[in-house]
Protein backbone atom coordinates (compact mmCIF):
# COMPACT_ATOMS: atom_id res chain seq x y z
CA UNK A 1 0.00 0.00 0.00
CA UNK A 2 3.04 2.09 1.11
CA UNK A 3 4.43 2.05 -2.86
CA UNK A 4 1.04 2.87 -3.88
CA UNK A 5 1.03 5.78 -2.25
CA UNK A 6 4.22 6.64 -3.66
CA UNK A 7 3.60 5.94 -7.08
CA UNK A 8 0.46 7.81 -6.84
CA UNK A 9 2.95 11.16 -5.84
CA UNK A 10 5.82 10.38 -8.06
CA UNK A 11 2.67 10.16 -11.13
CA UNK A 12 1.10 13.72 -9.89
CA UNK A 13 4.59 15.42 -9.44
CA UNK A 14 5.90 14.25 -13.08
CA UNK A 15 2.76 15.18 -14.55
CA UNK A 16 3.01 18.90 -12.21
CA UNK A 17 6.47 19.15 -13.74
CA UNK A 18 5.66 18.74 -17.04
CA UNK A 19 3.64 21.20 -17.30
CA UNK A 20 5.54 24.22 -15.85
CA UNK A 21 6.48 26.73 -17.65
CA UNK A 22 9.77 27.95 -16.17
CA UNK A 23 10.44 32.14 -17.00
CA UNK A 24 12.99 34.52 -16.12
CA UNK A 25 12.89 37.89 -16.92
CA UNK A 26 15.68 40.68 -17.52
CA UNK A 27 15.34 44.72 -17.06
CA UNK A 28 17.31 47.98 -17.56
CA UNK A 29 16.68 49.25 -13.91
CA UNK A 30 17.26 53.02 -14.99
CA UNK A 31 13.56 52.51 -16.57
CA UNK A 32 10.32 54.45 -14.78
CA UNK A 33 8.17 51.75 -15.63
CA UNK A 34 5.38 53.76 -14.00
CA UNK A 35 5.43 56.07 -16.85
CA UNK A 36 4.39 53.66 -19.60
CA UNK A 37 0.80 53.37 -20.39
CA UNK A 38 0.39 52.48 -23.92
CA UNK A 39 1.85 49.80 -26.27
CA UNK A 40 1.33 48.45 -29.64
CA UNK A 41 3.23 45.93 -31.55
CA UNK A 42 6.67 46.27 -33.29
CA UNK A 43 5.68 44.62 -37.10
CA UNK A 44 8.77 43.90 -38.13
CA UNK A 45 9.74 41.90 -34.78
CA UNK A 46 6.40 39.67 -34.77
CA UNK A 47 6.99 38.96 -38.51
CA UNK A 48 10.17 37.35 -37.89
CA UNK A 49 8.96 34.72 -35.32
CA UNK A 50 9.58 31.66 -36.61
CA UNK A 51 6.41 30.09 -35.59
CA UNK A 52 3.11 29.57 -37.82
CA UNK A 53 0.75 32.61 -38.10
CA UNK A 54 -1.89 31.18 -36.17
CA UNK A 55 0.55 30.67 -33.17
CA UNK A 56 1.70 34.30 -33.74
CA UNK A 57 -1.99 35.36 -33.37
CA UNK A 58 -2.50 33.50 -30.07
CA UNK A 59 0.58 34.99 -28.26
CA UNK A 60 -0.59 38.43 -29.45
CA UNK A 61 -4.16 37.79 -28.20
CA UNK A 62 -2.64 36.60 -24.63
CA UNK A 63 -0.70 39.30 -24.44
CA UNK A 64 -3.55 41.83 -25.61
CA UNK A 65 -5.50 39.66 -22.26
CA UNK A 66 -2.86 40.59 -19.95
CA UNK A 67 -1.54 44.10 -20.37
CA UNK A 68 -5.12 45.82 -20.17
CA UNK A 69 -5.37 43.60 -16.81
CA UNK A 70 -2.13 45.91 -15.84
CA UNK A 71 -3.28 49.15 -17.03
CA UNK A 72 -1.42 49.15 -20.11
CA UNK A 73 -4.08 50.13 -23.17
CA UNK A 74 -3.14 49.27 -27.32
CA UNK A 75 -2.56 52.61 -28.68
CA UNK A 76 -1.59 54.06 -32.00
CA UNK A 77 0.74 56.27 -30.30
CA UNK A 78 2.65 54.23 -28.04
CA UNK A 79 5.01 54.16 -25.10
CA UNK A 80 5.95 50.49 -25.08
CA UNK A 81 6.59 48.07 -28.59
CA UNK A 82 6.06 44.90 -27.92
CA UNK A 83 8.11 42.09 -30.50
CA UNK A 84 8.33 38.26 -29.81
CA UNK A 85 10.68 35.50 -30.81
CA UNK A 86 10.92 31.76 -30.05
CA UNK A 87 13.08 29.34 -30.15
CA UNK A 88 12.49 25.06 -30.64
CA UNK A 89 13.99 21.80 -29.79
CA UNK A 90 13.52 18.55 -29.28
CA UNK A 91 14.04 16.80 -26.01
CA UNK A 92 14.80 12.97 -26.03
CA UNK A 93 14.55 10.98 -23.22
CA UNK A 94 15.82 7.25 -23.04
CA UNK A 95 14.42 5.23 -20.41
CA UNK A 96 16.04 1.59 -19.40
CA UNK A 97 13.77 -0.96 -18.09
CA UNK A 98 14.55 -4.32 -16.43
CA UNK A 99 12.83 -7.00 -15.80
CA UNK A 100 13.68 -10.32 -14.14
CA UNK A 101 12.45 -14.10 -14.45
CA UNK A 102 13.38 -17.55 -14.58
CA UNK A 103 16.20 -18.50 -17.36
CA UNK A 104 19.54 -20.96 -18.07
CA UNK A 105 20.58 -19.48 -14.33
CA UNK A 106 18.11 -19.04 -11.83
CA UNK A 107 17.08 -15.48 -12.54
CA UNK A 108 18.12 -13.51 -16.02
CA UNK A 109 17.61 -9.60 -16.41
CA UNK A 110 15.33 -8.36 -19.43
CA UNK A 111 15.97 -5.23 -20.58
CA UNK A 112 14.50 -2.79 -22.85
CA UNK A 113 14.84 0.61 -24.16
CA UNK A 114 12.07 3.37 -24.45
CA UNK A 115 12.78 6.87 -26.04
CA UNK A 116 10.40 9.47 -26.07
CA UNK A 117 10.65 13.12 -27.59
CA UNK A 118 8.69 16.05 -26.50
CA UNK A 119 8.89 19.79 -28.25
CA UNK A 120 10.35 22.12 -26.11
CA UNK A 121 9.84 26.11 -26.60
CA UNK A 122 10.95 29.41 -25.62
CA UNK A 123 8.97 32.26 -25.74
CA UNK A 124 10.67 35.51 -25.08
CA UNK A 125 9.03 38.67 -25.04
CA UNK A 126 10.70 42.16 -25.52
CA UNK A 127 8.83 45.41 -24.22
CA UNK A 128 10.89 48.57 -26.20
CA UNK A 129 11.02 52.20 -25.07
CA UNK A 130 9.05 53.62 -27.91
CA UNK A 131 11.20 56.84 -28.08
CA UNK A 132 14.43 55.66 -27.51
CA UNK A 133 14.05 52.04 -29.33
CA UNK A 134 15.66 50.54 -26.33
CA UNK A 135 15.23 47.45 -24.93
CA UNK A 136 13.85 47.59 -21.33
CA UNK A 137 12.40 44.38 -20.44
CA UNK A 138 12.99 41.46 -21.58
CA UNK A 139 10.77 37.84 -20.12
CA UNK A 140 11.34 34.35 -21.21
CA UNK A 141 9.68 31.29 -20.49
CA UNK A 142 10.47 28.00 -21.37
CA UNK A 143 8.14 24.18 -21.31
CA UNK A 144 7.01 21.87 -22.69
CA UNK A 145 4.74 22.45 -26.12
CA UNK A 146 2.01 20.48 -27.56
CA UNK A 147 0.50 19.62 -30.77
CA UNK A 148 -2.57 19.54 -29.72
CA UNK A 149 -4.39 22.23 -31.20
CA UNK A 150 -7.65 22.25 -28.64
CA UNK A 151 -4.63 22.56 -26.10
CA UNK A 152 -2.24 24.65 -27.97
CA UNK A 153 -4.23 28.08 -26.86
CA UNK A 154 -4.36 27.66 -23.05
CA UNK A 155 -0.87 26.36 -23.27
CA UNK A 156 0.04 29.71 -25.18
CA UNK A 157 -2.01 32.09 -22.35
CA UNK A 158 -0.21 30.40 -19.70
CA UNK A 159 3.10 30.92 -21.40
CA UNK A 160 2.64 33.90 -21.56
CA UNK A 161 0.85 35.20 -18.12
CA UNK A 162 3.58 33.50 -16.41
CA UNK A 163 5.93 35.42 -18.20
CA UNK A 164 4.33 38.97 -17.83
CA UNK A 165 3.82 38.15 -14.25
CA UNK A 166 7.28 38.96 -14.47
CA UNK A 167 6.38 42.54 -15.80
CA UNK A 168 6.91 45.50 -14.57
CA UNK A 169 10.07 44.90 -12.43
CA UNK A 170 9.67 45.32 -8.41
CA UNK A 171 12.58 46.61 -7.78
CA UNK A 172 13.97 46.25 -4.54
CA UNK A 173 15.26 49.23 -2.96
Amino acid sequence: MKTLKLLALFFVITLTSCSSVHVNADYDSKSSFSNYKTYAYLKSGIDKAEISDLDKKRILNAIDEVLPAKGITKSENPDLLISIFTKEKERVDVSQNFGWGWGWNPYWGVGFSNVTTTPVGTLFIDIIDAKTKELIWQGEGSGYLTKNTEKKEARIKEFVSKILEQYPPKKNN
